[in-house]
């Protein structure tokens, strides 16, 4: 017992520990992770995706589970080594297999686009395209809601980003999460962190970005306007749908045929009325499954050495501004439909042209509601809305096709 020096054995725990090896910027990423806990679970900001992502970027910025590695040996106790995905060179799936950690090999569902197109399963057996089929007039708002796409590509460029990472940036302001991620994987993955968190944050202020917006570039008598009850569209031209939409898209876009078609065959499940437990587990187990190693996954790219960096603000800023001028852009394209029309569009359900379903269409029904009781314009704003989903993987696909 004599022999035992107690001071050496908590002077070697301690060296072992990851207490000892932490940084202040490991610090500066905890928090982060524990505030954007705090948004997902006490002001239920798109939780099934933030608490996923927030606490995978908990888990990759704790000391001693990366660090480790910065010999460059493999150590199969780690969770994420990040230089497995993000040194530029070619992937070696069975060097991670054997001896990866825990979120290497969860991440290899997103580096391969697997995630993101089996939660458009779950969404296309989700949505109903009828409103949008009901007033094809509503696609064209949803073209339009793709503005800031574009606009956020301009500016990104003009802020010195390469074009990949720029158009990587861009997609943000399609407001659409597995978009962002399927093209960011592809093009500028070392940046897919900063951007799937942003992209999912502004998703989820939607009822906070929108509104003003929407009152600034509308008049009180056009947010008053009704709309004429949409008409009832046939079983058929809802099976035809999403038939007609994958041969177009993907002879036209090869890129995003994956995506795209992972979305119009989860809304085949649904409306074609002989896949019933189909389209209920894409629905429910499958989008369930798929969110959490999504969301965790996602969450562990966010390291603090590729996170905390001036090119984050500037992404989280161009992001903000992507999803303000895709707002605008279908509000304004809304006013012009109202004025051709000679008064029967109401303007707001432009701003429903983002693709965030169904919440971008609950705003915009719910600003319309507070100037006109009387107003129903959820399902006028669906149109636009489900219009935006199928616009921003299409605008994805553009992308790919240019800089992928």
């Amino acid at each position: 017992m004599s022999d035992i020096n107690i001071i050496e054995i908590l002077s070697n725990l301690w060296k072992g520990s990851g207490y000892s090896m932490i940084a202040w910027q490991q610090i500066v990423m905890i928090v982060v992770a524990c505030g954007l806990l705090f948004l997902g679970i006490a002001k239920k900001f798109e939780p099934l995706l933030l608490v996923g992502i927030a606490f995978g970027m908990l888990l990759t910025n704790l000391p001693g589970l990366q660090e480790i590695l910065a010999d460059g040996t493999v150590n199969a106790q780690a969770l994420f080594h990040s230089s497995y995905w993000f040194s530029g060179g070619q992937i070696d799936y069975v060097e991670i297999l054997n001896h990866g950690g825990l979120l290497d090999i969860l991440y290899i569902g997103v580096k391969t686009g697997i995630y993101p197109c089996l939660i458009f399963i779950g969404v296309g057996a989700m949505t109903d395209f009828g409103p949008m089929l009901a007033n094809p007039k509503s696609m064209i708002l949803g073209a339009a809601a793709q503005l800031g796409i574009y606009m956020a590509l301009i500016l990104a460029i003009a802020f010195g980003f390469s074009g990949e990472v720029a158009a990587s940036v861009a997609i943000i302001g399609g407001a659409d999460g597995p978009t962002a991620i399927f093209v960011t994987k592809t093009l500028a993955p070392e940046k897919l962190g900063v951007i799937a968190i942003a992209a999912y944050s502004y998703m989820a202020l939607i009822p906070l970005i929108q509104p003003p917006i929407m009152r600034v570039l509308t008049t009180k008598k056009e947010r008053m306007i009704k709309m004429d009850q949409l008409r009832t569209v046939s079983k058929k031209e809802k099976i035809i749908f999403p038939i007609a939409v994958t041969v177009i898209t993907a002879v036209l876009l090869p890129s995003v045929a994956p995506l795209l078609g992972c979305l119009m065959f989860g809304n085949l499940l649904k409306e074609c009325g002989v896949t019933d437990r189909l389209s209920d587990t894409a629905q429910n187990a499958l989008m369930n499954i798929v969110t959490l190693f999504l969301g965790i996954s996602v969450g562990a790219t966010a390291a603090y050495a590729t996170f905390l960096q001036f090119d984050t603000l500037k992404i989280v800023g161009l992001g903000l501004l992507a999803f303000c001028f895709s707002t605008a852009g279908g509000v304004l394209m809304g006013k012009l439909m109202c004025w051709i029309t000679k008064g029967k569009v109401n303007p707001l359900i432009g701003a429903a042209g983002v693709s965030a379903v169904p919440m971008a269409a609950r705003v915009a029904h719910n600003e319309g509601k507070k100037w006109n009781p009387d107003n129903y314009l959820l399902m006028h704003a669906m149109g636009p809305n489900v219009a935006g989903v199928i616009g921003s993987a299409v605008a994805a696909g553009f992308l790919l096709a240019i800089f992928g």
